[in-house]
């Protein structure tokens, strides 16, 4: 058997530690955006693209190094206060990020990097130094390779001539070496800040039959000569924060009388003076983390799946040879099936992912899209720490690419129609996620103009999409800019014109088993909701009947169940039934005969109607032959190549072995026969 190639393993995990950098150095550009200038946040953005930079050097890209370097070179000027942050300056530093992570992009995936890009970039960032003076810092000392004997005294060439000398004692707890730290790496980084003078302690070294392998016995006394300051030395240490005890104080003058130290290690906490950032640097004290590989982790879902089907087979079986319902087989399969339940909810929760990355990814868009149309527009979000799951959120990103796009482009108005009405020159995106009802509720919403429902109107009767004599609500005209190839756009440009876009995003939206709804207000705004199931592996639904047929409709959107008297359901129209509901009528749906598994039913006596109640507050009634059942079941995606029938969404196993549809409810409603759709308050198009 061939063993794995451990600098692939290590190259691996050097891009993982990008993505999280690049993350850290979004969030720190965000808050200089913001306004939030405390100095360590533009520090946490230069240590981020140092990490990444010495990660490059270290593997051989050239392209990144040199780009990094440039750019934290401007950063170290902004850092020092020789470059003052304006927001030309912070527009240039997240254009230079966004090529930073195409860079590692390249890197990582054996591309060659963007040459053109690189260069106009490179040319700005030289440009707002041009004229300062460079000023070498303890992080490029440290990213050059020095080798260093720990088993000798390390000494610089020339030893400063205006310096203090500093005790430096280090003592390493085991927690550091379990997170891979090594002490040579700190030799090397303070022999480059002067002269250093090592010593090591083995006083509490046992002999080899006392040795305990997890136990650290050596601690250092680094003797340090240096024209640095006594915080530069600290960040030294920042990143073993937490997993060491370290003392640093300040000894004599250089030309002062030789005092030799005296090495104690007292266990106590860091002394450090100043706070190290937990931004820029993972505390070894905060919760551990443990990369798995994808595959396994779908494995595992997998694995559970199935294990929630032969725990649903297991208590069919025990239902069909009739054991008393207090028996202990009874109550041991209850007890098995909440601990099913529990490991089903626990590694659901390993697939969850904050939507923070991807909101990421829709900043950089809207600073290329606005660019592209020459608009002022900032990006506002929030609920970035809200968690779905992986796979709903790498589909979501195109559809919000689409989305965001077409806000940019057709939503905001130029700058200076806005100034016209009253509005601020520059446009507001706001996009916002959170959870609502067991489910993820995605917002992107402008500030722009609103829809244009007489434009939007005609332009669907001019392509045949909608007869002249229609008679439609404001919401169903809304909803025609979901229609196929419809555009509201005059040219074509890079954005949009094209007729493909938001068809589109309603294909990707319903294929994760979502709903998008519009709001808009002449002259407020535009805002479209996308609601989202937290996963696509599991769902709870209630199991119903449907002219011999076993369905399952999702429970989130059931609010009550009915059985039907001869006088609930009201004939309005021809094939067009009401129920009544307390307060009101609701439209009324025969699922068999949508589905086209029967006529439709001349009596609705002793049926079951389900109310179902849509995100956007829409209320309809599903009649049903019986319910069967309310459970968790594991969803089946339908193949591409099997024809997909409107209102099914998948299918799952049930526990006597049978395969259940899985319905879209609102899909049903939307594409119902027109005789009791035409006066239906529109679901989405």
């Amino acid at each position: 058997m061939t063993s794995s190639d451990p600098m692939a393993e290590i190259r691996a995990s050097f891009f993982v530690e990008c993505e999280e950098l690049l993350e850290a150095l979004q969030d720190g550009l965000r808050e200089l955006d913001e306004g939030t200038d405390d100095g360590e946040t533009i520090h946490v953005v230069f240590r981020a693209v140092h990490s990444i930079k010495g990660g490059a050097g270290a593997f051989g890209f050239e392209s990144m190094v040199q780009f990094a370097h440039q750019y934290e070179t401007v950063l170290h000027a902004v850092r020092s206060g020789e470059i003052a942050i304006e927001p030309d300056l912070l527009n240039l530093f997240f254009r230079a990020t966004d090529h930073l992570s195409d860079l590692v992009r390249t890197h990582r995936d054996g591309l060659d990097p963007p040459k053109t890009e690189r260069a106009a970039l490179l040319g700005e960032l030289e440009a707002k130094t041009g004229s300062v003076p460079h000023v070498e810092t303890v992080e490029e000392i440290a990213f050059e390779p020095i080798k260093v004997d720990v088993a000798q005294t390390v000494m610089c060439e020339d030893a400063p001539t205006n310096a203090l000398t500093y005790d430096i004692v280090f003592a390493p707890e085991p927690e550091a070496f379990e997170t891979e730290h090594d002490v040579a790496a700190y030799l090397t980084v303070l022999s480059g800040l002067g002269e250093l003078e090592v010593h090591c302690d083995t006083s509490r070294l046992p002999t080899l039959n006392q040795l305990v392998p997890q136990t650290v016995y050596l601690s250092w006394l680094f003797t340090l000569t240096t024209e640095f300051s006594q915080s530069e030395i600290v960040s030294v240490f920042e990143s073993i924060d937490g997993a060491c005890d370290l003392q640093i104080s300040a000894r004599s003058h250089v030309n002062a009388p030789e005092i030799t130290p005296t090495l104690s290690v007292d266990r106590s906490p860091i002394q450090q003076p100043r706070k190290t950032d937990q931004r820029a640097v993972r505390s070894v004290t905060s919760k551990a983390v443990v990369r798995v590989d994808v595959d396994r982790i779908e494995r595992l879902v997998n694995l559970v799946g199935e294990l929630v089907i032969n725990q649903a087979m297991l208590s069919q079986s025990l239902v069909d040879v009739g054991l008393p319902p207090h028996s202990d087989a009874v109550n041991g399969l209850e007890e098995f099936q909440r601990l099913t339940r529990d490991i089903q909810d626990s590694v659901m929760m390993i697939r969850a992912q904050p939507v923070k990355s991807l909101f990421q990814r829709i900043a950089r868009i809207v600073r290329e899209a606005s660019a592209s149309v020459s608009k002022d527009v900032r990006l506002v979000t929030e609920g970035e720490t809200t968690e779905l799951d992986k796979t709903v959120i790498e589909r979501l990103a195109e559809p919000l690419t689409h989305m965001i796009r077409n806000a940019v482009d057709h939503g905001l108005e130029p700058a200076d129609a806005r100034t016209a009405v009253g509005k601020p020159a520059q446009g507001q995106v706001r996009l916002s996620a959170a959870h609502k009802s067991g489910r993820v509720v995605i917002n992107v919403s402008d500030d722009g103009r609103g829809i244009n429902r007489k434009k939007v109107r005609q332009i669907a009767i001019d392509k045949g999409l909608l007869p002249r004599d229609a008679t439609l609500t404001d919401a169903e005209i809304d909803n025609l800019l979901f229609l196929p190839g419809f555009s509201t756009a005059s040219d074509v440009s890079d954005l949009s014109g094209r007729g493909v876009g938001m068809d589109v995003v309603r294909t990707a939206i319903h294929g994760l088993g979502g709903r998008i709804t519009i709001n808009s207000t002449p002259n407020i705004g535009t805002s479209f909701s996308i609601s989202l199931p937290l996963t696509l592996a599991v769902l709870d639904g209630m199991v119903v009947a449907v002219a011999g047929e076993t369905l399952v409709v999702p429970l989130n959107v059931v609010t009550e169940a009915f059985t039907l008297s001869e006088t609930a359901a009201e004939q309005v129209q021809p094939g067009r039934f009401v129920l009544r509901v307390r307060d009101g009528f609701v439209p009324l749906f025969d699922l068999g005969a949508a589905l086209g598994y029967r006529p439709p039913c001349d009596t609705f006596i002793n049926r079951v109607a389900l109310l179902l109640t849509f995100d956007d507050k829409t209320r309809v009634a599903l009649v049903v032959d019986e319910i069967q059942d309310q459970r968790q079941v594991v969803i089946k995606g339908l193949d591409d190549s099997h024809y997909r029938a409107p209102g099914i969404a998948a299918a799952t196993i049930l526990g006597d072995g049978q395969i259940a549809l899985i319905l879209d409810p609102a899909d049903i409603v939307a594409n119902a026969p027109k005789t009791q759709a035409r006066e239906r308050v529109m679901v989405e198009a």
